[in-house]
């Protein structure tokens, strides 16, 4: 039987404000790049980064927490004019953030 994957942690945020603006621009390029340019895109990607960019400030380093606090405030998001839920900027969020890492999305290395 195989080894779970060990959780991962960001390292402790500098500036949650240049993190959170780096987020929103590279989710919204992601959103546009994945299906077609939305207007709303930029409000998706506006909304998931304060999310994250709350979180850090608060202290929360643990990329599995981060992602269920964004799968939880984007709940309340209308996307009904995107082609997008919560799960998939979630799962989005989270590849980004691991791409940006360096660490390999399948396992965690």
């Amino acid at each position: 039987m195989s080894e779970p994957i060990p959780p991962i942690t960001l390292p402790p945020a500098e500036n949650p404000q240049i993190e959170g603006e780096w987020l929103q621009h590279v989710l919204q390029r992601w959103l546009d790049e994945e299906f077609l340019p939305e207007p709303v895109n930029q409000q998706i990607a506006q909304r998931a980064a304060q999310i994250f960019m709350r979180q850090r400030m608060e202290g929360e380093n643990d990329l599995g927490s981060l992602v269920l606090a964004i799968v939880t405030e984007m709940q309340a998001f209308d996307f009904s004019q995107s082609f997008y839920g919560e799960f998939a900027i979630a799962n989005a969020v989270s590849d980004l953030l691991l791409d940006s890492l360096g660490i390999d999305r399948c396992c965690g290395q």
